[in-house]
């Protein structure tokens, strides 16, 4: 099958799964923060970069305020054109955020930029070997792409439970997720290093 046909029929199966296990609410934001913190202990002081969820995504601001308050430094993705690999610009709990790209919540422009170990992504279905199913547009596999060629990063995807699929097509630019954390526990996934 086309990897690219294949995605773009799943996409709609997906969203109707994520649209109804977001009926959860904010309940499953902070069962993922427990599931994450029970399985991934973090090094101290790592840079990680959250997102600002949009409707129906699930809530990582919970697990996002913990880490802030345990001693990491948040960072959150700036689309910084189409084709391009996100930014990643630096913020806290505390500090308000402008709109951006596609209406999704941004640091201001005059927060410094930092570059994650650790990076939370957003999807819309994903498997055991670590498959993800974006939006098409690919900015995280490019940013995955990129961050892994300057060196380790470790990439979490975020979602709830009922986003999981037994597989999904694959691309030759896809890049697979290292763990998959939910609201009823965290999955190490089968990615097998570039």
């Amino acid at each position: 099958m086309n990897p690219v046909a294949g995605k773009r029929g799943l996409r709609a199966l997906a969203r109707s799964k994520r649209r109804a296990a977001a009926a959860l609410g904010s309940e499953a934001g902070e069962r993922l923060r427990e599931s994450f913190l029970s399985a991934l202990p973090l090094p101290p002081a790592q840079v990680v970069a959250g997102y600002w969820p949009l409707p129906e995504e699930i809530d990582v601001r919970p697990l996002m305020t913990n880490l802030h308050l345990s001693g990491h430094v948040l960072v959150l993705p700036v689309v910084v054109g189409r084709g391009q690999p996100l930014i990643f610009r630096r913020w806290r709990p505390s500090l308000p955020l402008d709109a951006g790209v596609y209406g999704i919540s941004v640091p201001s422009a005059e927060a410094p930029e930092a570059t994650p170990g650790v990076l939370l992504v957003p999807l819309l279905a994903f498997d055991g070997e670590g498959r993800r199913l974006g939006y098409g547009a690919g900015y995280y596999d490019r940013t995955l792409a990129t961050l892994r060629r300057a060196g380790d990063i470790l990439a979490i995807g975020a979602a709830y439970a009922a986003q999981r699929m037994d597989s999904l097509p694959e691309g030759a630019s896809d890049q697979r997720l290292d763990w998959v954390v939910t609201e009823e526990g965290a999955i190490r996934t089968g990615r097998v290093a570039a």
